[in-house]
């Protein structure tokens, strides 16, 4: 595929290796994802022990809403390796570390002399959170957020039907995300898909047979006081219409009447809700939660 731009054509970059690849996404990472975050090369910081005999790409903080901040373990990945033979074995790894306390803790200790050691890494990450402990800040964004980016320079056809499959590890814990390069004498330029700030709102590569996603799937592992929650907005909410219906989708629960009027996204300590109303009259009745406008991309 070609890209073309006041009439310049930019061909597809085929990278050489994965090394090439992961080299371009480490260089560009802000541009990438945003500049409130911070990308850890994984490789050049740790050793396999760490998360128990296999080491991701690197590790990464998004720190755009720090109210909401999130984790990611990085893989970085050709679309022309074999998916069972390679990517699948190693993102189950992946999985099995998240399940597994004593690895986490082995990774928040490393994680925090990595930190530590690094002067500019250090002061980056106190800009975004202040007089927090970085200890305590790793800890706690660990136990909140467990994800992992699957960054792609191609679509896989096989992934569809594995997050279908999969939906307690693959559908809840990957974000695949393809990113591609063009190049035209000497000029570069990138294509994103989905773009890196709509990730968790869309429901991603979703197969002709996809499973059906219950209100269950989205409380597994929520915290009992988030749940009830939950339970009052969806009380309070038929008070209002009882025609009101309550859709679970892949990645959030949306609230419809004749149209989407609400977004729900379930973690583990919280509850975010995405209004489909002006930003002005919602800050008009909220008053003792934050809100925050979603970037134009997102919307």
């Amino acid at each position: 595929m070609n890209v073309f731009s006041k009439k310049r054509e930019y061909s597809k970059y085929h990278f050489s290796n994965e090394a090439e690849f992961e080299e371009n996404i480490v260089a560009s990472s802000k541009s990438f994802f945003g500049d409130k975050t911070i990308y850890i090369n994984a490789k050049k910081k740790i050793d396999s022990k760490s998360l128990g005999g296999t080491i991701p790409d690197g590790f990464f903080f998004d720190l755009s809403d720090l109210n909401d901040p999130k984790f990611y373990l990085v893989e970085v990945e050709l679309a022309s390796h074999s998916f069972f033979n390679h990517i699948f074995p190693q993102i189950t790894k992946f999985f099995g570390f998240y399940k597994n306390q004593k690895q986490q803790k082995a990774l928040i200790e490393k994680l925090f002399t990595i930190i530590n050691e690094d002067v500019a890494v250090k002061t980056e990450f106190k800009k975004y959170i202040g007089q927090k402990e970085i200890y305590k800040f790793l800890t706690d964004i660990l136990d909140n957020s467990q994800n992992i980016l699957l960054i792609l320079d191609g679509e896989m056809k096989e992934l569809p039907e594995i997050i279908d499959t999969y939906t307690d590890t693959w559908g809840r814990m990957v974000k695949p995300l393809v990113i591609q390069k063009y190049v035209d004498s000497g000029d570069v330029i990138y294509t994103m898909e989905p773009e890196f700030e709509a990730l968790e709102y869309i429901e991603g590569q979703i197969s002709e047979t996809t499973t059906e996603i219950s209100e269950d799937y989205h409380l597994k592992g929520v915290q009992d006081n988030v749940k009830q929650i939950y339970q009052k907005i969806k009380e309070v909410s038929k008070d209002v219409d009882s025609e009101i219906v309550f859709n679970p989708q892949r990645y959030y629960i949306s609230i419809k009447s004749n149209k989407n009027i609400c977004f729900i996204k379930l973690r583990k300590k919280k509850i975010r809700l995405i209004a489909m109303l002006g930003e002005t009259p919602i800050r008009e009745v909220i008053e003792n939660h934050p809100v925050k406008s979603l970037s134009e991309a997102v919307q």
